[in-house]
């Protein structure tokens, strides 16, 4: 018994005395008081002797087969407890700016490519899915007609499907990709009977610039422009690395030093969207964003008008180089001119870019008033 003390003394017992049986659970304290009270070594006992002590207590194991066994739960209750642990995810998905419903050509091709990827993926994950839960009712342990084979190893038809399937919906999700990609590829133009409108960003530390080159106007963390027209942009940094993005028409993309990257958006209808930069550039990152309004062309040639016309200044050099320091949360506003060339200024960096993040030696050393 000395041997399987340690075994023993986590299993259940059942002690069958004088034609009495105690079923508890020893602890290890029990198991080494039975030890210190056995005067026979495990050297000498026998199964003879065993035998021969009918009087005394002996120790038998339960079979681990009387163990309570868990019962699978009704397919129905399964599908409601996975339904309460979905509806909290689901309303995440309300949380913050989305891309839902979707404007203009580019917003509503992007849509499209992620609703098919995921369809696509679906064909696997969905059967993947009703597999495991499948398998896991069929060979319950309850279940007596489900064919079990401990010495299977593999099959050639098993392995076909296996491997085929992801291979078609890696190939079916290229596909769409591939073709997605450069049909909304974001330097090529957008097929309209409306003439473009240009307008020139400029990313900051920490808000946007939009110069309208055709009008000779400019704004701050506000975009207009008009509904069913397509917007041909020209987006720099005259800082760090950023990125322009707004959700609802379409696709994002990177503002560098040095370079003017082209982007071509158009809205469908009149609203009012958030603009945002999605790239990480500093303390002001978080409140980098803008307001994209999408008039009636009427009402856009109205603003153009009460721009040009209002007691707003020029944007000048000097006022780019003022307007360029670092600042957070800036409000919108509008210059009711700008200097000729100054995008192209910036761009080449004869206006010096802006300093960009302040990198501290210890972080938060600039809050307790170090370096």
């Amino acid at each position: 018994m000395g041997r399987h003390s340690a075994f023993l003394s986590h299993v259940p017992f059942a002690f069958v005395g004088r034609g009495h049986v105690h079923r508890h659970r020893p602890n290890k304290a029990a198991t080494i008081k039975a030890l210190r009270g056995s005067k026979q070594p495990d050297a000498e006992a026998s199964p003879a002797s065993s035998r021969a002590a009918g009087t005394h207590d002996f120790v038998v194991v339960e079979s681990l087969k009387r163990w309570p066994r868990f019962r699978a739960l009704p397919p129905f209750a399964l599908a409601v407890r996975c339904g309460g642990l979905l509806v909290p995810l689901l309303a995440l998905t309300g949380c913050g700016p989305g891309i839902f419903p979707s404007q203009g050509t580019v917003g509503k091709g992007n849509t499209t490519i992620m609703i098919d990827s995921l369809a696509i993926m679906l064909a696997i994950v969905v059967p993947t899915i009703a597999a495991i839960l499948a398998f896991a009712w069929w060979f319950r342990s309850s279940n007596s007609r489900a064919r079990r084979r401990p010495d299977f190893v593999e099959s050639g038809q098993i392995e076909l499907v296996t491997w085929s399937i992801p291979l078609m919906t890696i190939m079916l999700l290229g596909g769409v990709a591939w073709l997605g990609s450069h049909e909304l590829d974001p330097a090529r133009p957008l097929q309209s009977d409306e003439a473009p409108l240009n307008v020139q960003g400029v990313s900051l530390d920490w808000k946007w610039l939009f110069i309208y080159p055709d009008h000779n106007i400019a704004s701050v963390n506000r975009l207009v422009i008009p509904a069913g027209v397509p917007v041909s942009f020209k987006l720099t940094s005259a800082s760090v690395l950023n990125a322009f993005f707004v959700p609802k028409l379409g696709s994002m993309i990177y503002t560098m030093n040095r370079m003017a990257t082209p982007l071509h958006l158009i809205a469908d209808q009149p609203g009012t969207f958030l603009g945002m930069s999605s790239h990480f550039s500093g303390d002001g990152f978080a409140d980098m964003q803008f307001k994209v309004e999408a008039l009636p062309k009427d009402a856009f040639a109205a603003w153009i008008e009460e721009t040009r016309k209002g007691t707003a200044a020029t944007l000048t050099s000097q006022a780019y180089q003022d307007l360029a320091k670092q600042s957070i949360k800036v409000a919108p506003s509008a210059y009711s001119a700008v200097e000729p060339d100054l995008f192209h200024k910036i761009v080449t960096q004869a206006l010096p870019p802006g300093p960009g993040p302040v990198v501290e030696t210890s972080p938060g050393a600039s809050k307790r008033g170090g370096k």
